[in-house]
């Protein structure tokens, strides 16, 4: 299996999150996509603020690697205009795709209505431009039965407003991996939440995103019907599977 193939390759903390410079967060991010041009990687997931400095990278190293950002990161409860406006400026750096966190405190709410008309606009955006549009559902936030029901919701907005032929444009997204749970309780993708989420969004593709950190868990995922996994262990990963095929 080429894994590489299915990495975002991701490094999302702020320097105060890191507890690090500016220069330094920097150079982690540089450091992160010579990895990502060196292995192949399908993309590098990283605040917008660093797509100029990436992007530069990849034309001079004629690399096929895409560059994704996140939109209204990590808690998605920000109007409809700021998502919009702040997906605008992605795409105008030059984005390949657009990981919007949707208002899934809202949707815990009841407000189905915010979530389709999020839905709706953030695709047509993504389509106008040519770019990916992921939704990040949070699933530590969520019962497994709201899993379901938005994915489903999800699945069947963008299959009603945009049809079958734009499903390969729109994932599914576990977790930010920024979500503070009780208990130490996984705040990112389980076995468990991507089974329902693969289950019910589909034709729509599916990004599994925080605790994927080794070879195993990553093939699982991917036995899942996963088509896309978010994580800060590319390296780990893709070494593990460049072992394996020499006998290790």
């Amino acid at each position: 299996m080429k894994i590489h193939q299915f990495l975002d390759a991701t490094y999302l903390k702020t320097a105060k999150q890191a507890a690090i410079t500016e220069e330094e967060n920097l150079q982690n991010v540089i450091k992160l996509a010579e990895e990502a041009i060196a292995h192949n990687y399908k993309l590098i997931m990283i605040r917008s603020n660093y797509i100029s400095t990436v992007r530069k990278m990849l034309i001079a190293a004629k690399s096929t690697v895409l560059i994704g950002t996140v939109i209204d990161f990590p808690n998605g409860n920000s109007t409809l205009e700021k998502k919009l406006t702040e997906a605008q400026k992605a795409i105008n750096l030059a984005a390949d795709e657009l990981d919007f966190v949707i208002n899934y405190t809202a949707f815990k709410e009841g407000n189905v209505a915010l979530i389709k008309n999020e839905v709706i606009s953030c695709v047509a955006l993504c389509l106008k431009n040519n770019k990916v549009a992921k939704f990040i559902i949070e699933v530590a936030a969520l019962s497994n039965e709201e899993i379901i029901v938005i994915s489903q919701l999800v699945k069947q907005v963008v299959l009603d407003t945009y049809g079958e032929e734009n499903a390969k444009h729109v994932f599914v997204k576990s977790s930010t991996g920024f979500f503070k749970t009780e208990n130490n309780k996984p705040n990112g993708a389980t076995l468990e939440s991507i089974k329902l989420i693969s289950e019910n969004a589909k034709p729509l593709k599916i990004k599994a995103a925080g605790g994927v950190r080794d070879y195993g868990m990553a093939i699982k995922m991917i036995s899942l019907g996963v088509d896309r996994i978010g994580t800060s262990s590319s390296k780990e990963i893709i070494n593990k599977e460049q072992n394996l095929n020499q006998g290790y």
